[in-house]
């Protein structure tokens, strides 16, 4: 479903902050697979996630979503392809527009949209049958502000969005980080469920590695603009925390603790 192909990318080429994000990156996720993916900042976590949602091109390489080469084509093109969930809770919808207008234009990503942008009595009751989903009695708030929303209220209506569509990739970029633990554990929930319900190939950031290892069926840890260890779901199911720092410990040859790696 997605392959990710020699992947590189340098920051500032040929400058004193040249910094090389990503270095001949290789991975694959096959229909429904869910990743999870740890590292340090600057380790090229978000750099792969943009790569893929077209924000940025590589240097080399290719990415390649549902056998369709999209290396090139623009973020607005692959919208059909590809729903993403930002850390932010203020991204991702748009905060001055109510609950159903902020769905019709996620129902409409990706399609041609015409004169019939408007919320009709049909596309109601759907956005109301999705909103029950999250049970946060979001079906009978359809005309609030989202902005007048609670963080974890947010990112769960964003989530529902970027599923929408029924993607073929689903991209969450550290979706709970910015969360107290109390909506963190919600969304985290609703990901879970709602990643099973609709069989979605998902590549998740997080710096949460209790998070990355209760969630997802295989853990990829990368540093430095590559992938260091790759986890499938048995060997995942059997890691713990502690683990997790040893292997970092055991192949960069650096003594961390659980902090270190959530910076």
């Amino acid at each position: 479903m997605l392959e990710i192909k020699n992947l590189s990318r340098t920051f500032f080429p040929g400058t004193v902050n040249e910094r090389k994000a990503l270095r001949d990156i290789n991975l694959s996720l096959g229909s429904g697979e869910f990743v999870t993916v740890i590292g340090s900042n600057g380790a090229g976590k978000s750099t792969v996630l943009n790569m893929v949602a077209g924000k940025l091109y590589p240097d080399t390489g290719s990415v390649t979503v549902d056998g369709k080469n999209v290396t090139r084509m623009a973020d607005y093109r692959r919208a059909k392809y590809i729903g993403r969930v930002f850390q932010d809770p203020m991204a991702g919808t748009a905060p001055t527009m109510s609950i159903e207008e902020n769905m019709a234009l996620a129902h409409a990503r990706g399609r041609f949209r015409g004169l019939s942008m408007g919320v009709s009595a049909k596309r109601r009751e759907l956005f109301v049958e999705e909103l029950k989903s999250l049970e946060l009695g979001l079906e009978n708030r359809l005309k609030t502000k989202v902005g007048l929303l609670s963080g974890g209220q947010r990112q769960a209506l964003s989530l529902l969005m970027a599923t929408f569509s029924k993607p073929k990739i689903l991209l969450l970029d550290e979706h709970t980080a910015a969360l107290d633990p109390q909506r963190a554990a919600l969304v985290s929930r609703l990901t879970n469920e709602i990643v099973q319900r609709h069989r979605l190939t998902t590549l998740m950031v997080t710096h949460n590695m209790e998070q990355a290892l209760a969630l997802g069926t295989r853990l990829i840890m990368m540093h430095d603009g590559q992938i260091i260890l790759d986890l499938d779901q048995e060997a995942k199911s059997a890691m713990t925390v502690k683990g997790l720092l040893g292997e970092f410990e055991k192949i960069k040859g650096a003594q961390l603790d659980d902090r270190t790696m959530l910076q």
